[in-house]
């Protein structure tokens, strides 16, 4: 092809993309009128999500490699990644983020790209694919699959070599993009770094020409190549009013927030000789209340054990915290009202599949909900249907007594779920009160709970 030629093309392509990604910028933006895409909604439906530790620090006895360790460390012996997905599942957890390589360079796949990997270890003679088995599992038992892929590498030489190693990297990445199906996330992880300077664009749009509906972890300063963002610690806590718009660089985006804490205090591997660093069932429900209960995701780190199993504690441990949540969260006392209009019961129904609507362009309403006798609770759930935008501001729960309204709660985010404590209040007429919303607040559940029965 004549170069002439060559460049008119790239002109016109550059038009075609371009020019519309700057009109759109150019737009003013608001906080309503920026909104989700369907497969971040569908995330956050997803609620609990696990990611998966282990490798050669499993058996190191190592939170962090250096690169150096022998394939040949890595062979477990009773391998079983269902038995993890059986024990995730009794959690509730609806996906599964696997650590495919971390810092140390390890492969859990048989790469073509190097052979630090499986392919070098004694598991499975060397022909073992540790990432299939796992995707397989996940599958089999209706969790859906993503990948954690270090762009830190301690061991590959071309490290050191920034356009080599991202060469390298990003054919990594093509095989778990093409090999391993639908991919739910891709966690983009900033940890470490040794003076290299990421190419993230190129990153994202590999994986973006064979999975264009993974969403992308990553933290807030990755603004542009992220469709998740860190919370900000690794305790399992929001510590903040949560919106799910953030504003970088003068522009806004929709970035619901992904709070990851391991199952064992301070560990995302497995150690030996460590029963006591397992959080106990109030700690994970406290955890849960703090991240699902703040409008978050919940992502809990598991590790698995030399053997490849979960260690018993741990599989009963998730069972219960399962059983504990479904427990607190299952009477639900706005299961008994007294009929409301059509419109209210959508949001009364105990189905997030509806939702009620506030009056269109209304800044402020109420959602009331009527009890044959009196009732007692200190718990109120509410979702906001998002699809639209995030719109309500500052909110109130409040009863009625003694001829007047008495408000029990006040905040101000609901976002995807909001769980509220109180003390404990008791009356036959409840109600929501929207105090502030930049457009019609739009619920989807307002429920009631008593964390005493």
């Amino acid at each position: 092809m004549p170069i002439l030629r060559r460049v008119q093309i790239v002109v016109l392509f550059l038009v075609i993309i371009l020019v519309p990604s700057q009109l759109v910028r150019s737009q003013a933006q608001t906080f309503t009128e920026t909104k989700p895409s369907p497969q971040q909604v569908e995330w956050q439906d997803l609620e609990m999500g696990a990611i998966i530790h282990f490798g050669p620090n499993t058996f190191l006895d190592r939170e962090w490699g250096d690169g150096t360790a022998d394939p040949k460390v890595f062979n477990p012996t009773q391998f079983d990644p269902e038995q993890w997905m059986r024990a995730l599942q009794s959690a509730g957890i609806k996906y599964v983020v696997f650590v495919a390589k971390h810092h140390d360079g390890f492969c859990l796949w048989p790469t073509a790209q190097t052979d630090y990997s499986v392919k070098s270890s004694p598991w499975e003679n060397g022909h073992g694919d540790v990432v299939h088995r796992v995707e397989q599992a996940a599958r089999k038992y209706g969790l859906k699959f993503g990948v954690y892929l270090s762009p830190w590498d301690r061991h590959e030489s071309r490290y050191s070599n920034s356009a080599e190693y991202d060469k390298y990297y990003t054919a990594e990445l093509d095989e778990l993009a093409q090999g391993y199906g639908d991919l739910q996330e891709f966690w983009l992880d900033g940890a470490g770094s040794a003076g290299h300077v990421y190419n993230f664009s190129r990153i994202i749009e590999e994986l973006r020409m064979f999975q264009p509906n993974t969403l992308v972890f990553a933290d807030v300063a990755l603004f542009d190549y992220g469709d998740i963002r860190w919370v900000g610690n690794e305790d399992g806590f929001i510590p903040y009013e949560n919106w799910n718009v953030i504003d970088r660089h003068g522009y806004l985006r929709w970035r619901p927030v992904e709070a990851d804490t391991p199952l064992r205090k301070n560990h995302w591997f497995w150690h030996p000789n460590d029963e006591s660093s397992l959080k106990s069932l109030p700690d994970l429900l406290f955890t849960y209340e703090q991240t699902v209960g703040r409008g978050g995701q919940l992502m809990l780190g598991i590790a698995p054990d030399r053997r490849g199993l979960l260690p018993e504690a741990d599989v009963q441990r998730l069972k219960e915290f399962g059983a504990a949540v479904r427990q607190r969260y299952n009477n639900n006392l706005v299961a008994h009202h007294v009929k409301a209009t059509l419109e209210e019961e959508l949001a009364l129904d105990g189905n997030p599949d509806t939702f009620w609507s506030a009056p269109s362009g209304s800044h402020h309403a109420v959602l009331e909900v009527n009890f044959a006798t009196t009732v007692t609770f200190d718990r109120a759930l509410t979702m906001e249907w998002l699809n639209a935008g995030q719109h309500v501001q500052e909110y109130a729960v409040e009863i009625y007594r003694h001829g007047r309204w008495i408000q029990v709660f006040q905040g101000n985010a609901i976002g995807h779920k909001r769980i509220d404590h109180f003390a404990p209040a008791s009356a036959s007429r409840v109600r929501l009160n929207i105090l502030s919303s930049s457009a019609e607040a739009y619920i989807r559940e307002f429920q009631l709970f008593n964390s005493k029965e």
